[in-house]
């Protein structure tokens, strides 16, 4: 009976159900293999952006070639125009390169020696993912231009007598229908475009009419982007297929930026680890003292690129370095990273006196801190560790308990695609819980308000069974490479409650985590402030605009009703806030944010200053 039963519940499958995909349709049918997310411009890794960076990734390659040392880029309304000087794509290959996949001058050593990529898919993807892509080279003479439309070739110029400058041109707008209402971002194009800059001194790109580059590579990037005084000049050393630039703050934890062959590997890798690592070690050896290389390595601000033959990634996105040698029969990347290191800083570090008694006051400050709050900091990681056996704070999602699933396996999948929803008492927690996708969606709840943590020292995150179980649940504690979720949302309510809650928690987050706003994990989870319906139509709205326009369109007499808390919207409306229309503002850390200054002014002792600030800037809600 039983396998009547399995029998009737067979599909048919027979020679129908086998399918060749032609041309680059694979590539539109499953995108997140090629680019990761679509998205629509709103975070720095929407796929738009990975569509841009695919086409420079071909120009900043030929740059490193020897080959031209400008690239003009404009974006203007969705259009993107990418314009190099190399030696141009070869004529007769031209539309191949761009529109059959594993098709590709990378492949040969030769020609790209240390490139990004060696898998052929680069523009191939941007062709395929593109309403119009335009590709046009210009070489000896001569040039050659091709159009595409969503893949398909639909016009080739042939090649003809042409003697503007040598390089290549592509121009592309994504297609809407994949890329729905996506709007480019200037700062996340900036940024993208700095980091090029400081990996390829000598190359000048032209944004939109704004030059871009660096004469100091990575010290110029650890100028822009450190939001702490720096307590020593910053080390910069440089070799063959190796730069290392770093120094250290009074800040909390480590803070790394890591490239390869001038890709910036967001999610570190091999090179990163090595470093890290090896660092510690050479200054721990230059010191000859039994030092922890933790405390080595609290406020340390440091950028590491490598060059690689033939690298490795763990991802297409190629955010994840996953090579362990430098080339097929080379070192190892541990041992050559290591040996830079350790002949190099223990060099500067014996020439530099002054600074290498700071860096060693530095670490013997981060050592007594850590030996003062020793005991505290044993208590709290069992306390910790208890509560996770009963977890009535963390409901944790399930993608970090699949068997099903390797180690690294799950590493990736949470750092992609998993959250945590930090929430206020029981009600808004219990709204989210049965609303959320459980295998990606964690959900923490909080007892009451935070304490103001700000100018207090570290032993307060682990004295506080608030901070201690949230570091424990995010696995926050030994840094940023242990984080379990790519996003973690302070869900609160809009009220002010609400609001003394999130900027208490950013607070914590400025003072002994900054690392995890400034790699763009914080978010605070937009939720609606009205909802008006009538009998045929509910609409959400979160602003008095929405609210507005909403009543023009469902016509008289609506019923408005205007939410107080997360705990008022039921699971079943809440799973409309959550899911794939989920409305999230990034949290954000910048040099020119002058955070010491404002965590002083809103979180400090200047009660009359701050005072007389909120009576000046009041503002009256009116309910509805």
């Amino acid at each position: 009976m039983e396998e009547l039963v399995n029998e009737s519940k067979l599909v048919d499958y027979g020679d129908s159900n086998i399918i060749t995909l032609e041309g680059l349709e694979h590539v539109r049918r499953r995108p997140g293999m090629y680019i990761g997310k679509l998205g629509d411009g709103t975070h720095v890794d929407d796929g738009i952006y990975v569509l841009l960076k695919e086409v420079l990734d071909n120009c900043i390659d030929e740059y490193r070639m020897g080959a031209g040392r400008a690239i003009d880029v404009r974006v203007n309304n969705g259009r993107v125009e990418v314009r190099d000087y190399g030696r141009g794509i070869p004529l007769g290959k031209m539309i191949e390169a761009v529109s059959i996949m594993n098709t590709g001058g990378k492949y040969d050593s030769k020609a790209f020696k240390k490139s990004v990529g060696l898998n052929g898919v680069g523009t191939k993807a941007v062709n395929a993912l593109s309403a119009i892509f335009v590709v046009q080279s210009f070489r000896e003479g001569q040039s050659r231009k091709a159009e595409f439309e969503k893949g398909k070739l639909v016009k080739d110029s042939n090649i003809i007598a042409d003697n503007t400058e040598r390089g290549t041109l592509i121009y592309f707008e994504p297609d809407i229908s994949m890329f729905e209402n996506y709007v480019y971002r200037d700062e996340y194009i900036e940024t993208m475009l700095r980091n090029y800059a400081y990996l390829n001194t000598g190359l000048t790109i032209n944004f939109n009419g704004k030059k871009i580059l660096s004469k100091n590579g990575l010290t110029d990037l650890l100028n822009e982007n450190m939001t702490a005084q720096p307590l020593y000049p910053i080390i910069h050393l440089k070799g063959e297929d190796i730069e290392i630039a770093f120094t250290h703050s009074d800040q909390y934890g480590e803070e790394y930026y890591s490239f390869v062959n001038g890709q910036h590997t967001t999610q570190g890798g091999t090179h990163q680890s090595a470093f890290r690592e090896a660092v510690a070690r050479t200054i721990k050896e230059f010191y000859s003292k039994n030092l922890e290389l933790a405390d080595i390595r609290n406020g340390m601000i440091a950028s590491v690129a490598i060059s690689v033959e033939e690298p490795i990634f763990e991802s297409q996105t190629k955010t994840k370095l996953g090579s362990r040698d430098m080339a097929k029969d080379g070192i190892s990347v541990n041992k050559f990273i290591s040996e830079f290191l350790k002949k190099e800083l223990d060099n500067f570090l014996h020439r530099n006196n002054e600074t290498a008694n700071i860096l060693l006051q530095k670490i013997q400050d981060s050592e007594k801190e850590r030996k003062a709050i020793a005991g505290v900091t044993k208590l709290a990681r069992e306390r910790a560790k208890k509560v996770n056996l009963h977890n009535k704070k963390l409901r944790d999602c399930r993608i970090h308990f699949s068997d099903s699933l390797s180690k690294d396996d799950v590493k990736n999948i949470a750092i992609e695609s998993s959250s945590i929803f930090i929430t206020e008492g029981d009600s808004a927690s219990g709204s989210i819980t049965k609303s959320r996708d459980v295998n990606t969606q964690a959900v923490f709840s909080l007892r009451g308000k935070p304490l103001n943590s700000y100018g207090l020292t570290k032993k307060i995150v682990y004295e506080n069974e608030e901070f201690n179980l949230l570091q424990a649940a995010l696995n926050i504690e030994d840094g940023m490479e242990g984080l379990r979720y790519n996003k973690v949302i302070v869900s609160t309510d809009a009220d002010v409650d609400g609001m003394h809650i999130r900027l208490l928690l950013i607070t914590f987050f400025l003072q002994f985590f900054p690392d995890l706003i400034k790699k763009g994990h914080v978010y605070i989870l937009q939720t609606p402030l009205f909802r008006v319906r009538n009998k045929k139509e509910t609409l959400y709205c979160y602003s008095e605009e929405e609210r507005l326009a909403a009543m023009a369109k469902v016509g008289s007499n609506p019923e408005i009703t205007r939410f107080k808390g997360l705990g008022e919207i039921s699971p079943d409306e809440f799973k409309h806030f959550i899911g794939k229309d989920i409305r999230l503002d990034q949290v954000s850390l910048k040099k020119e944010d002058a955070v010491s200054d404002l965590l002083s002014f809103y979180m400090g002792k200047n009660t009359a200053e701050r005072q007389n600030f909120i009576i000046d800037n009041l503002v009256v809600e009116v309910d509805v």
